[in-house]
């Protein structure tokens, strides 16, 4: 019988609505079905008799039912709810949506006799107008575990419940049912045999716990929720179910990314309203649901990162073009840019000194020469596979979540974006990288037999490493977002294509006179490998920039400043390289400098400082009519002495302190950018530029006190004891 929504469902329903005006023609038609639904006064009736069922109610039919008759004294046994709906009506998940509620189970246990939760099967998105619900059509089972004590007595027993739901259509209709089960307590009770029915399917459709080799991070922007899952297999579709309410858009878009190995999912956050206060922060972590297809679904709580993560949309303006390539166009690519590699000037003349070699070997045996042809490339190969499982060891330890999230990680990106600065400008010329590598590693190359040839391998890799040839920065930019099998693959691939043209000569040395003769045009192929080296550097400060812009306040800003701060200490350690060569001291103090560059843009000191509110006419007045002292900072990214008095000054311990304890209101005007509103109060206190700095007393007659461009903590302390006590 149709009953008024319950105080609950009607308060979802008017935060929902919140968010919705642009749905007024829907709108309209659930506010009539709400009246409609508010005018019927008639009781709800409670069907059934106590037995199991099933009943009929509206618009379904309830049963109580179990996996087995009988139970073993400290045993357990799968009971459950299975409610049968009429086609288009839906009941609930526990997180009903926008509007709702999940179906309840009272029970009147015998002693003895005790009950777990009860259990929801992986459930749908089912929209209703500019609404989202979630939960169940057709056929909805809810397990239940019941367990009984050790000591409980043999026989029969008869376990009662009393069930309440919410079933919808257009219109919402609560149902109660009086329903029971009859069970014998046995000890020689069997083992349960296979779940059967609905019951046995909604066992296998409850949701699973993340898999130990499953990897789940989620990054929370200003905007959207976004969920990285890597799985190891390609996965195409995802839906993400929130356990708590008011933490997403119910309604809005989730948008799909398929990544190599797993998915990524985009989630708008739920829409900020009057009324929301704490709920509109960022949580710190997150209980929620994936569902990757109808049968297989991931229950999870997982912290919340702050960031913003770039849309795969955007991948199409990277740099290094990785974005768009397959596993087998990146293998290709590898290929192709070992071959190439060769002729790097640091590759090059191994080349061309082993092929000279192989000439003046002719009268060796054609099998003993191809033979140290495959030494040469085995000991590339074993290289390249050293540096493999460094990659991945590195992988393991410095990211929780698996490489495919490495863009989203602060360190990753300044310690790639420093190391491809510094490679760059060894390409470009600035200093020679490896020298001294080069000479160690020279005299083993010297000696004679396969020894030899194994390490000139061992040394045509140390030598490549600095050197990125053409094509291979998309594939090698892949091969490092991908799982263990790939990353590998690639650079076997990068390997064997480095190897190749000596493998080849070995087997046909007659083609050394085809080789190219060093020369300077080596020296230039190096310095144009450099372009697209410095261009990923640009793209990836760019990304790093866009992790630290959803905190306003600059911080994206910020952190391009200081990560550009960390590449000048990287250009330094060039010089001291190049001023240098080879000698101890400048390979010391270039170390030195590389780690401070590193560790400047990661240094995060711990924010203590008190909020600043976005200066206006409206928020001055309105803290003056509050009774409060007012301290306003006239500042703008571009004036280097705001900058100075901020972090010197107003950030201070002693300075934070006195504002917190007089109770002060901190207002901060940007003038970054042209603001009217800004110069007009400006010219009101005589300024016409920043810095300024003014500090209003509590009494609502008192005059602004207008303190120095350049601050000192005894200036603005002094300041706050004068006013303060006015």
């Amino acid at each position: 019988m149709v009953h008024r929504l319950t105080s609950s469902k009607r308060n979802a329903y008017n935060r929902s609505t919140m968010s919705l005006r642009r749905y007024i023609p829907s709108l309209l038609a659930l506010v009539f079905s709400l009246t409609a639904l508010q005018s019927a006064g008639a009781q709800m009736q409670t069907v059934g008799d106590g037995g199991p069922g099933p009943v009929k109610a509206a618009h379904l039919t309830a049963e109580l039912t179990s996996l087995s008759p009988t139970i073993a004294p400290g045993g357990t046994v799968t009971a459950g709810l299975v409610l049968t709906l009429e086609e288009k009506w839906h009941v609930y998940w526990i997180n009903a949506g926008d509007s709702g509620e999940p179906p309840h189970i009272n029970w009147n246990l015998p002693r003895g006799i005790t009950a777990g939760p009860m259990q929801f099967p992986i459930p749908s998105r089912l929209p209703l107008g500019p609404l989202m619900d979630f939960g169940y059509e057709d056929t909805a089972a809810f397990p239940v575990t019941l367990t009984a004590a050790g000591n409980v007595k043999p026989g029969p027993m008869h376990i009662d419940a009393m069930v309440n739901w919410l079933v919808c259509r257009e219109v919402c209709i609560p149902g109660k049912a009086h329903l029971g089960l009859d069970l014998t307590v046995d000890p020689h009770a069997p083992p349960p045999g296979p779940p059967v029915g609905a019951l046995g399917q909604a066992l296998t459709l409850l949701p699973k716990p993340l898999d130990p080799n499953t990897h789940l991070t989620v990054n929370g922007g200003k905007s959207e929720f976004v969920f990285t899952l890597l799985t190891g297999d390609q996965e195409t579709d995802a839906e993400f179910y929130p356990f708590d309410p008011d933490q997403i858009d119910n309604a809005g878009d989730q948008v799909v990314e398929s990544m190599p190995g797993g998915i990524r999912l985009r989630v708008p956050r739920a829409p900020e309203t009057p009324d929301a206060g704490p709920s509109a922060a960022l949580p710190k972590q997150i209980h929620g649901l994936l569902k990757l297809s109808d049968e297989q679904a991931y229950e999870f709580t997982a912290p919340v990162v702050a960031g913003e993560v770039p849309p795969a949309s955007a991948a199409g303006g990277k740099p290094n073009a990785a974005a768009g390539v397959t596993t087998a166009g990146a293998i290709g690519l590898a290929f192709l840019g070992g071959i190439l590699l060769n002729l790097m000037p640091c590759v090059f003349p191994v080349l061309f000194l082993k092929g000279l070699a192989l000439v003046n070997s002719s009268t060796e045996e054609r099998s003993r020469l191809r033979a140290h042809g495959l030494v040469y490339t085995l000991g590339i190969l074993v290289s390249f596979w050293a540096i493999v499982a460094v990659l991945l060891l590195l992988r393991s330890t410095t990211n929780q979540i698996g490489w495919g999230f490495q863009l989203q990680s602060p360190v990753f990106l300044v310690l790639l974006a420093v190391g491809l600065f510094f490679f760059s400008l060894s390409l470009a010329g600035q200093f020679e990288l490896g020298l001294s590598l080069t000479s160690a590693g020279d005299a083993l190359t010297r000696r004679q037999g396969f020894a030899g040839s194994f390490f000139t391998g061992v040394l045509a890799t140390v030598v490549a490493t600095p050197c990125t040839a053409p094509l291979m920065g998309a594939a090698i930019g892949f091969a490092l977002a991908q799982s263990a099998g790939v990353t590998f693959a690639v650079f076997t691939a990068l390997a064997i294509g480095l190897a190749l043209p000596y493998l080849l000569l070995s087997f046909q040395p007659a083609w050394t006179r085809i080789l190219p003769r060093p020369g300077a045009w080596m020296e230039t192929l190096k310095q144009l490998t450099a372009v697209p080296l410095f261009a990923t550097v640009i793209w990836l400060t760019w990304v790093y920039g866009r992790l630290f812009s959803t905190g306003g306040g600059g911080q994206g800003t910020d952190a391009i400043a200081k990560l550009l701060l960390g590449f000048l200490l990287v250009a330094i350690a060039g010089w001291a390289l190049s001023k240098w060569p080879a000698r101890l001291g400048s390979t010391l103090a270039a170390v030195a400098l590389l780690l401070l560059a590193v560790a400047v843009p990661l240094y995060r000191p711990k924010d203590t400082t008190l909020a600043w509110q976005a200066f206006s006419p409206q928020t001055l007045e309105a803290a003056r009519a509050g009774g409060h002292p007012v301290f306003i900072d006239f500042t703008a990214a571009w004036c280097l002495s705001c900058q100075v008095n901020e972090r010197l000054v107003l950030r201070s311990a002693e300075v934070q302190r006195q504002f917190a304890s007089g109770k002060v209101t901190l207002l901060r005007a940007d003038w970054t950018q042209y603001d009217p509103a800004i110069t007009q109060q400006l010219a009101s206190l005589g300024r016409s530029g920043v810095p300024t700095y003014v500090l209003y007393p509590a009494a609502a007659d008192s005059k602004a006190d207008v303190l120095p461009e350049l601050l000192t903590k005894p200036i603005v302390l002094d300041a706050l004891k004068h006013d303060l006590a006015q």
